[in-house]
């Protein structure tokens, strides 16, 4: 590897916005950030699929399978 053409890798604080701080490694410096993994929707199983039309029903109209297909298939 060449001398002086890579940047330093120094330890880094990571802080979000609900409060939650950890240690890494970056190049970049300490960095703060609006959601992670501890507080975002998806992670926590707070997610709610939003169906402001019917599109979800609509679909499972369409493709979904009934109950009686279900039973079918697992005997």
């Amino acid at each position: 590897m060449k001398k002086g053409i890579h940047p330093t890798y120094e330890c880094a604080n990571v802080s979000c916005a609900c409060g939650m701080s950890y240690q890494t490694r970056t190049t970049v410096g300490d960095l703060k950030v609006d959601i992670c993994s501890s507080c975002h929707p998806f992670f926590t199983g707070t997610q709610k699929i939003v169906d402001a039309e019917g599109r979800v029903e609509r679909f499972n109209r369409k493709y979904g399978k009934t109950a009686k297909e279900k039973t079918k298939v697992k005997a």
